[in-house]
């Protein structure tokens, strides 16, 4: 098959009749090797396999099934000889005793292993009744993978030891089913983690999966999927090839691949399996390249699918094999092997008609079909095969130990060791039974030629060591095998997986390690949220939200940043939240203070110009006492404006709305003091008027004392009980990332009750200025009063809405405005036209001007 470099077409059919005729294969007995000693070692190797015949076209209605042999696996049996010949030429292991073999064809059939194993044990004739009470002709058997189960389980309950070379399935470690069975080779399990390990490693959290339904690929696939899944990986699909896959299911397995946007496939299967799924993603015209193939290690070294055909859709293949040694001599023995007329040699002589195509003359002498005539001489030397492949021997190694093994148990079992005994040689005729060489064979442990440890866990199981095996053109072209790192099951977690990722070739000869994602891993700044009714590995990217951040690639949530922390513009990190208030260096605060300064030289150069006229009608007929304090009243209305800019401290905190409650009220106070005063004035003038002399300077004083109090009174409580602190509030700006601090109000009424207070006085001067607003215009300030609350009303009015609206530092600047506002209202009302009379219109601003004025 391999000689001929044909490509199989089609699936396998009809397995079970077609098998039974395969150990036949035209000889009334079965076929075997053998040789005689006084131990015998049975095995049973897949020298032959079902496939179909090489075509040339992708027509599968002509399927035509046929026998193939295998020389890979006929490599496995004769070092399985050359172990023997070995141990027989080693004076120091099993002295005085000789081993032999006989071995069969296993066809990788349960049905025919079954029939090879009975002829292996002696059972052809035993009835079901007796087959208890029969005795087995071989100490032990070998057996490769696919039917190791039934026959493990059938030679369990008679506790004939079974050491597999080739069974790598989990469930053969299941004690209670099969307590005879050990093998050299680890199973599925550590590969299961190697590979899980491997693939999410280099980031393949979307892969797709191919297996077979027999129990190596199931349970590998199994096993596979749970622990990938719980690494955080998706499966893309699982395609599972029947045992006879017909071309429309080929053709949808490859459409599938095709279709899907995975870029890395794992693959539990052996190569004869895969040939049809290949050959149809290979040849039929698919653009299916850039596939990153993860083999396990049932095909990882198979030359077969090392074809030509199959470098453009296999290259860069990676996967897991078993560690691979050069056995010394084997080379030399395996091409000094000839065939013979001899019985026993059958398999041999079926080898050497493969190879060479041709029949061999002692057979019977004649031609076939015009096959050639071969002598049996011809040289192995100048034949390229799996067979004379031996450059680094994998499970040829495992045959290797398994014989080796088997040896040493023998070798304690016949007390070759033991002190006294006639020239250092074996008991050999020591009669012993399958259950004491088992518990031997447990319990062997040595160290071989190659410095390995070889030892049997309590399962049976062996030291789990692999090679990472990448499929890499040389440059002739030709696929090798090429060992970029390895794996060791019993290392701790962080040391098993060991890869020199440098050395690796990837897909289509990239060196770039493949990106296999469903969706591409969200940038640090967003998060992943799952789409509905999809994989957890396909997702969108939304940002994160204000104050969130993530820093990683592939973060599933954000984070909230700490307190007084916010995110920054591209959300990857936390910064320090910037403390923002009404600073004297803002362009906001300047203005402020400018204002206020403005306010506060206004106030002084008018209360410097009444006073400078203190003694002149205009002054004196507007109660020069109560406009002094109104004056100072609105310097202090103007100054408090001041403690709101700034960082706020307990001490601001606790004065500005007191300042602004207490200023404003003795304002208002003062103003309502007048208003009555021009009311009670006007009255005097008429008639029998005594009202304005029992309303005098006193009672004046007593009356803005009186409405000042309570005002008074209500700030010192409020500062008492609940006074407002400094707060850095994070939530009014959220957007910039701005810490306000502002001053806390732990009792909100404290506030709307001074402001609440300032509004009443405010109401009732309005009402009383609005009533003497039709007095005469020289002596009536009633007028100028009435304007002045008007804009006083307007201003705190809009600060409500304002006020509660703005967000951070600027509801400070709005109420320092309000208050600006309302003081430069009352200023320039009350005070400014006086003030022109004063200055620009003296001839104004004498008794009998007013008088007359009002005569008028």
């Amino acid at each position: 098959f391999e000689r001929n470099e044909e490509l199989l077409l089609g699936g396998l059919s009809d397995v079970d009749s077609i098998s039974s005729q395969c150990i036949k294969l035209s000889y009334s007995e079965p076929p075997a090797l053998q040789s005689e000693g006084d131990v015998v070692i049975g095995a049973f190797f897949p020298l032959h396999f079902l496939a179909p015949q090489p075509q040339h076209n992708l027509d599968y209605s002509d399927l035509i099934l046929s026998i193939f042999f295998d020389f890979r696996a006929f490599r496995w049996m004769m070092t399985m000889v050359f172990a023997v010949e070995e141990i027989n030429n080693n004076s120091s292991l099993l002295p005085g005793v000789k081993l032999g073999y006989r071995i069969l064809d296993s066809c990788d059939n349960v049905h025919t292993s079954l029939q090879a194993l009975f002829s292996l044990v002696g059972w052809e004739n035993v009835t079901a009744e007796k087959m208890y009470d029969a005795k087995s002709e071989t100490s032990s058997c070998l057996a490769s993978s696919s039917p190791t189960r039934a026959v493990a389980q059938t030679l369990g309950p008679f506790n004939i030891p079974l050491v597999s070379y080739f069974a790598t399935c989990t469930c053969l470690t299941d004690k209670h089913m099969y307590p005879s069975f050990l093998r050299t080779v680890p199973n599925d399990l550590f590969q299961v983690r190697g590979l899980v390990q491997l693939v999410t490693f280099l980031s393949w959290l979307w892969v797709g999966t191919v297996g077979t339904p027999d129990d190596y690929s199931q349970y590998g696939i199994q096993a596979f999927s749970t622990q990938f899944k719980q690494q955080g990986g998706c499966l893309a699909f699982h395609l599972t090839i029947p045992k006879s896959p017909t071309a429309a299911e080929i053709q949808e397995f490859a459409d599938t691949l095709q279709s899907s946007t995975t870029q890395v496939v794992v693959v539990f299967a052996t190569e004869g399996q895969l040939v049809d799924l290949f050959l149809e993603v290979s040849l039929a015209d698919r653009n299916v390249t850039g596939i990153q193939w993860v083999a396990s290690e049932a095909w990882v070294t198979a030359t077969l699918l090392t074809s030509p055909h199959f470098h453009p859709l296999l290259e860069g293949t990676l996967g897991f094999s078993f560690p691979g040694v050069r056995i010394p001599d084997l080379e030399e023995f395996l091409l000094n092997v000839h065939p013979s007329p001899k019985p026993g040699m059958e398999l041999v002589n079926m080898f050497w008609e493969e190879l060479f195509g041709c029949r061999l003359e002692f057979r019977d002498g004649r031609s076939k079909d015009n096959v050639p005539i071969c002598s049996g001489s011809e040289d192995l030397r100048y034949t390229e095969s799996s067979y004379t492949d031996v450059s680094q021997v994998r499970i040829s190694y495992n045959v290797y130990k398994a014989v080796y093994a088997i040896a040493h148990a023998l070798h304690t079992l016949l007390n070759c060791d033991s002190e006294g005994k006639k020239q250092g040689m074996c008991e050999k005729h020591i009669f012993f039974t399958s259950k004491q060489l088992l518990h031997h064979l447990q319990t062997v442990n040595f160290t071989n030629q190659f410095e390995e440890k070889v030892y049997f866990d309590s399962n049976g199981e062996p030291v789990p060591l692999y090679d990472i095996i990448n499929w890499q053109k040389d440059s002739t072209g030709e696929i090798r095998f090429v060992k970029v790192g390895s794996y060791d099951g019993s290392a701790p977690l962080r040391q098993q997986l060991q890869l020199e990722q440098f050395m690796i070739v990837w897909t289509k000869g990239q060196s770039q390690v493949p990106i296999s994602q469903c969706s591409a891993p969200c940038r640090p700044g967003s998060r992943q949220a799952r789409r509905a009714g999809e994989p957890h590995c396909c997702f969108d990217c939304l940002p994160c939200a204000e104050g969130e951040f993530s820093n990683q690639t592939g973060s599933t949530e954000c984070t909230k940043c700490p307190e007084y922390y916010w995110s920054d513009k591209d959300k990857v990190k936390c910064v320090a939240g910037v403390e923002d208030f009404l600073s004297f260096n803002d362009t906001m605060g300047i203005i402020l203070v400018a204002l206020t300064l403005l306010g506060v030289v206004s106030t002084t150069i008018i209360t410097t110009v009444f006073h400078q006229f203190r003694f002149t009608p205009i002054v004196k007929a507007n109660n020069s006492e109560i406009s002094f304090l109104l004056l100072v009243s609105l310097k202090l209305c103007f100054l408090c404006s001041l403690v709101f800019i700034g960082q706020p401290s307990v001490w601001t905190c606790r004065l500005r709305q007191a300042a602004f409650g207490i200023s404003f009220v003795l304002c208002l106070s003062c103003l309502f003091v007048k208003t009555i005063v021009v009311l009670l004035a006007f009255r005097a003038n008429l008639p029998g008027s005594r009202a304005l002399k029992q309303f005098g300077p006193s009672q004046q004083r007593t009356l803005i004392l009186c409405t000042t109090t309570p005002q008074v009174c209500l700030c010192a409580g409020w500062l008492l009980c609940a006074p407002p602190f400094p707060f850095r509030n994070p939530t009014y700006q959220a957007a910039t990332g701005k810490i306000v601090l502002e001053c806390k109000e732990p009792w909100p009424p404290g506030f709307y009750l001074v402001l609440g207070y300032i509004g009443l006085l405010a109401f009732l001067c309005l009402l009383l200025a609005y009533l003497g607003r039709k007095l005469p215009d020289t002596f009536n300030e009633a007028k100028l009063i009435t304007f002045s609350m008007l804009i006083f009303w307007a201003v705190w009015i809009s600060f409500i809405p304002a006020y509660v609206s703005s967000p951070g530092k600027f509801t400070v600047a709005v109420e320092v405005f309000a208050i600006l506002a309302s003081s430069f209202g009352l200023l320039l009302c009350i005070f400014v036209p006086k003030c022109y009379i004063i200055l620009l219109m003296p001839e104004k601003n004498i008794k009998k001007g007013i008088i007359g004025r009002y005569k008028r």
